[in-house]
């Protein structure tokens, strides 16, 4: 599957801007923990542009439409890991990419939110803050925080660290991502 193709997969099924913007920041982010792991960029960045694919239409079934999709065009790597990128859902992790998602997917949206509602953005923001946020429960409350943890502990990192690896990559995207301050 190209990224063309992966693009197409997604907005057949997710017309919502909030949702195309967090499957664009999960993209990145697994673009760069492909490039820090030494792993295949295309295939991470494609498995983070379309793990929540068919959660508009289908979010009953999510991410069983998506994962049926991959297996019948023989894309069996990206169909596991998605089909694991939430840790409750008891499938194996066995691949670094099936890692890689659970550990990008909650904590990018998390760290997403916390920006936004800075009057800097994501310029400035440190580890330190989204830590803070993430003990707020009432801020960003449909982020599993047991899901974050789990997903730097997949790849074998601290929660800080992970959060200081985040960071800078979507500053290097503010533009895009619509987190330029002003």
């Amino acid at each position: 599957m190209t990224r063309d193709q992966a693009y197409d997969f997604l907005t057949e099924m997710t017309k919502s801007e909030s949702l195309l913007r967090h499957a664009r920041t999960v993209e990145i982010v697994m673009r760069a923990l492909a490039r820090r792991f030494e792993e295949d960029e295309e295939q991470f960045g494609i498995c983070g542009l379309i793990h929540d694919a068919d959660y508009e239409m289908y979010p009953e079934q999510h991410p069983k439409v998506t994962v049926e999709k991959l297996e019948q065009l023989g894309e069996l790597a990206l169909a596991h890991a998605i089909e694991g990128h939430y840790t409750k859902w008891g499938i194996p992790r066995e691949s670094m990419m099936d890692k890689c998602i659970v550990a990008a997917d909650e904590l990018t949206g998390c760290i997403y939110a916390a920006a936004l509602i800075r009057p800097t953005k994501i310029e400035g923001m440190t580890a330190k803050s989204v830590l803070k946020k993430l003990k707020t429960k009432t801020f960003a409350a449909s982020v599993d925080r047991d899901e974050v943890q789990k997903g730097a502990e997949l790849i074998g990192w601290e929660l800080r660290d992970l959060i200081n690896f985040i960071i800078p990559v979507l500053q290097a995207h503010k533009e895009e991502l619509g987190l330029s301050p002003g």
